[in-house]
Protein backbone atom coordinates (compact mmCIF):
# COMPACT_ATOMS: atom_id res chain seq x y z
CA UNK A 1 0.00 0.00 0.00
CA UNK A 2 1.16 3.19 -1.13
CA UNK A 3 1.98 6.15 1.76
CA UNK A 4 0.71 9.47 1.50
CA UNK A 5 2.41 12.37 2.06
CA UNK A 6 0.20 15.21 3.22
CA UNK A 7 3.40 17.78 3.36
CA UNK A 8 4.46 16.95 -0.46
CA UNK A 9 0.67 17.15 -1.64
CA UNK A 10 -0.38 20.38 0.02
CA UNK A 11 3.40 22.30 -1.03
CA UNK A 12 2.15 21.08 -5.08
CA UNK A 13 -1.18 22.93 -4.33
CA UNK A 14 -0.22 25.94 -2.96
CA UNK A 15 2.60 26.29 -6.37
CA UNK A 16 -0.44 25.80 -8.01
CA UNK A 17 -2.61 28.24 -6.58
CA UNK A 18 -3.17 31.17 -9.15
CA UNK A 19 -2.74 34.86 -9.02
CA UNK A 20 -5.38 37.99 -8.75
CA UNK A 21 -5.09 41.28 -10.50
CA UNK A 22 -7.48 43.48 -8.32
CA UNK A 23 -7.55 46.99 -8.90
CA UNK A 24 -9.16 49.36 -5.88
CA UNK A 25 -10.21 53.08 -6.36
CA UNK A 26 -10.45 56.18 -4.14
CA UNK A 27 -14.00 55.41 -2.62
CA UNK A 28 -16.37 58.50 -1.39
CA UNK A 29 -14.62 60.90 0.81
CA UNK A 30 -14.90 64.88 1.95
CA UNK A 31 -12.00 65.66 -0.45
CA UNK A 32 -13.73 63.49 -3.36
CA UNK A 33 -17.36 63.29 -3.14
CA UNK A 34 -18.08 61.46 -5.70
CA UNK A 35 -14.83 59.06 -5.22
CA UNK A 36 -11.72 58.92 -7.92
CA UNK A 37 -11.35 56.30 -10.57
CA UNK A 38 -7.39 57.60 -11.50
CA UNK A 39 -6.90 57.31 -7.95
CA UNK A 40 -6.02 54.07 -6.59
CA UNK A 41 -4.19 50.75 -6.31
CA UNK A 42 -4.19 47.62 -8.68
CA UNK A 43 -1.89 44.93 -6.80
CA UNK A 44 -1.01 41.53 -8.07
CA UNK A 45 -2.11 38.94 -5.02
CA UNK A 46 -2.77 35.01 -4.48
CA UNK A 47 -6.19 34.84 -3.50
CA UNK A 48 -8.02 31.49 -1.70
CA UNK A 49 -10.76 30.19 -3.30
CA UNK A 50 -13.05 32.75 -0.96
CA UNK A 51 -11.19 35.94 -2.26
CA UNK A 52 -8.92 36.17 0.93
CA UNK A 53 -5.28 36.58 0.48
CA UNK A 54 -3.52 33.29 0.97
CA UNK A 55 -0.34 33.91 3.42
CA UNK A 56 0.95 30.13 2.34
CA UNK A 57 0.83 30.82 -1.38
CA UNK A 58 2.16 34.47 -0.93
CA UNK A 59 5.15 32.52 0.69
CA UNK A 60 5.53 30.51 -2.31
CA UNK A 61 4.94 33.06 -4.81
CA UNK A 62 6.09 36.76 -3.08
CA UNK A 63 8.34 37.71 -5.85
CA UNK A 64 5.61 38.12 -8.28
CA UNK A 65 3.20 40.08 -5.72
CA UNK A 66 3.09 43.83 -6.56
CA UNK A 67 1.58 46.73 -5.64
CA UNK A 68 0.99 49.69 -7.99
CA UNK A 69 -0.68 53.16 -6.44
CA UNK A 70 -1.96 55.48 -8.61
CA UNK A 71 -2.95 58.99 -8.35
CA UNK A 72 -4.06 61.95 -10.56
CA UNK A 73 -1.55 64.50 -10.68
CA UNK A 74 1.27 62.33 -9.18
CA UNK A 75 4.29 59.81 -10.52
CA UNK A 76 2.94 56.07 -10.17
CA UNK A 77 4.86 53.91 -7.15
CA UNK A 78 5.65 50.49 -7.84
CA UNK A 79 6.35 48.40 -4.76
CA UNK A 80 5.79 44.97 -3.15
CA UNK A 81 2.87 43.28 -1.13
CA UNK A 82 4.35 42.37 2.40
CA UNK A 83 2.96 39.85 4.62
CA UNK A 84 3.82 40.82 8.25
CA UNK A 85 3.87 38.97 11.40
CA UNK A 86 0.85 38.24 13.69
CA UNK A 87 -1.46 38.15 10.08
CA UNK A 88 -0.55 41.90 9.17
CA UNK A 89 -0.04 42.90 5.57
CA UNK A 90 1.47 46.16 3.94
CA UNK A 91 2.65 48.19 0.94
CA UNK A 92 6.27 48.89 0.44
CA UNK A 93 7.65 51.01 -1.71
CA UNK A 94 11.10 50.83 -0.81
CA UNK A 95 13.47 48.55 1.88
CA UNK A 96 13.21 49.33 5.61
CA UNK A 97 9.08 50.17 6.97
CA UNK A 98 9.33 54.38 6.97
CA UNK A 99 7.56 54.41 3.46
CA UNK A 100 4.97 51.16 4.43
CA UNK A 101 1.75 51.38 3.98
CA UNK A 102 -0.40 49.70 6.38
CA UNK A 103 -3.45 47.87 5.40
CA UNK A 104 -5.99 47.58 8.37
CA UNK A 105 -7.08 43.98 8.85
CA UNK A 106 -6.39 42.92 5.17
CA UNK A 107 -6.31 39.43 5.83
CA UNK A 108 -10.04 39.27 6.91
CA UNK A 109 -11.12 41.24 3.68
CA UNK A 110 -12.32 39.27 0.99
CA UNK A 111 -11.23 40.47 -2.63
CA UNK A 112 -14.75 41.01 -4.32
CA UNK A 113 -16.01 43.99 -6.61
CA UNK A 114 -17.63 45.90 -4.59
CA UNK A 115 -16.37 45.70 -1.45
CA UNK A 116 -14.39 48.20 0.64
CA UNK A 117 -10.84 48.51 1.79
CA UNK A 118 -9.12 50.99 4.02
CA UNK A 119 -5.66 52.29 3.37
CA UNK A 120 -3.72 54.36 5.75
CA UNK A 121 -1.34 55.86 3.32
CA UNK A 122 2.05 57.72 3.38
CA UNK A 123 0.37 60.85 4.54
CA UNK A 124 -0.89 58.93 7.36
CA UNK A 125 -4.33 59.22 6.46
CA UNK A 126 -6.67 56.38 6.27
CA UNK A 127 -8.90 56.16 2.95
CA UNK A 128 -11.25 54.42 1.76
CA UNK A 129 -11.14 52.52 -1.43
CA UNK A 130 -13.38 50.07 -3.02
CA UNK A 131 -12.70 47.05 -4.93
CA UNK A 132 -13.80 47.72 -9.22
CA UNK A 133 -12.05 44.46 -10.83
CA UNK A 134 -10.79 41.33 -9.85
CA UNK A 135 -9.29 38.99 -12.37
CA UNK A 136 -7.00 36.35 -12.92
CA UNK A 137 -3.56 36.92 -13.33
CA UNK A 138 -1.52 37.15 -15.75
CA UNK A 139 -4.88 38.06 -17.85
CA UNK A 140 -5.69 41.49 -19.19
CA UNK A 141 -8.16 43.80 -18.22
CA UNK A 142 -10.50 43.73 -20.62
Amino acid sequence: MASYDHQSSRRSTVHAKSLARIRMELARTPDAPEGARDCGYELIAPLDPDGYLDAEAWRVRRGECSVRRFWSGTDEEHGRLIHIRDHRWAFSYAPGKDDDEAVWRLDNHRFVEGEYISITEHDGVTRPFRIVRVRPWPAAFG
